[in-house]
């Protein structure tokens, strides 16, 4: 699904305009990155936890040349679902 398509349903679904209901996500988006920046977690009810953790350095090994790198650390974006989801998801693909 694509940001158009979702935007779409999401609009069908709250009875908003599309261009009020883009605007909602882009809001919320916005939001969400201020609050990951600030290296705050974001929980979405019955949704999941977005956080960001710090990922260490670490050596790295060139496969083709052989040469060692060390790799800087980074800060990655996580997502965990609640375990309603989790056994949704479980429960859809059996």
């Amino acid at each position: 699904m694509n940001n158009k398509e979702f935007i779409s349903m999401l609009s069908q679904r709250t009875g908003y305009d599309q261009r009020i209901t883009q605007k909602l996500v882009s809001n919320i988006v916005t939001a969400m990155s201020d609050a990951f920046v600030d290296d705050n977690s974001v929980v979405v009810p019955n949704f999941g936890l977005f956080e960001t953790k710090k990922k260490m350095e670490r050596i790295m090994v060139n496969p083709a040349s052989g040469v060692r790198m060390l790799v800087p650390p980074k800060l990655v974006l996580t997502f965990k679902p609640t375990q309603t989801w989790k056994e949704k998801l479980k429960g859809d693909r059996l």
